[in-house]
């Protein structure tokens, strides 16, 4: 599979406000309302904080030609403690296709070599199975839960805590 993982750019804004604003997605991601093309655009343009003030960094996840295909997020980066949350999201009609565990795999490399990193977690909903089948697929391991963390659907759900020791 030839993908590359490169900085978010202007490019990408019709991926990002369709990924943004799918309501099935805000329930993985804290959201609880749409984003404009105009703040969208205005994000693009300060993504070029680094890593150390932002504690944040998006890439696109980008196939052969260079045509955006999802998201890889590293967020609340602790540099003192060598460790940073990672999320991912890939656009639909692409789904299944392995970019997710492609992007996951040259992240890890990347946050080895340019950040030090000495472990990646993610918080997965309960009842996202192809994002536990991804994480587990990349050798992170379940070391908690969180229970009835997350209020969606009318309901309280738990979420699984991830990680993988680099």
């Amino acid at each position: 599979m030839d993908i590359h993982l490169r900085p978010i750019e202007i490019k990408d804004v019709t991926l990002l406000y369709e990924i943004e604003n799918d309501r099935s997605l805000w329930k993985y991601s804290n959201r609880s309302q749409p984003y404009s093309k105009a703040l969208l655009l205005d994000y693009i343009s300060n993504a070029h904080q680094d890593i150390f003030q932002a504690r944040q960094l998006r890439f696109a996840i980008a196939n052969s030609m260079d045509v955006a295909v999802g998201f890889i997020d590293l967020f609340e980066f602790e540099p003192l403690h060598h460790r940073a949350g990672v999320g991912i999201v890939i656009q639909k009609n692409q789904r299944g296709k392995g970019y997710a565990k492609k992007a996951l795999e040259m992240l890890e490399i990347y946050v080895r070599s340019h950040l030090e990193l000495h472990q990646l977690y993610a918080g997965i909903a309960i009842e996202n199975h192809g994002s536990i089948a991804l994480f587990e697929g990349c050798g992170f391991e379940q070391t908690g839960v969180k229970k009835s963390w997350n209020f969606y659907n009318q309901s309280y759900h738990d979420e699984l805590f991830y990680q993988k020791i680099l």
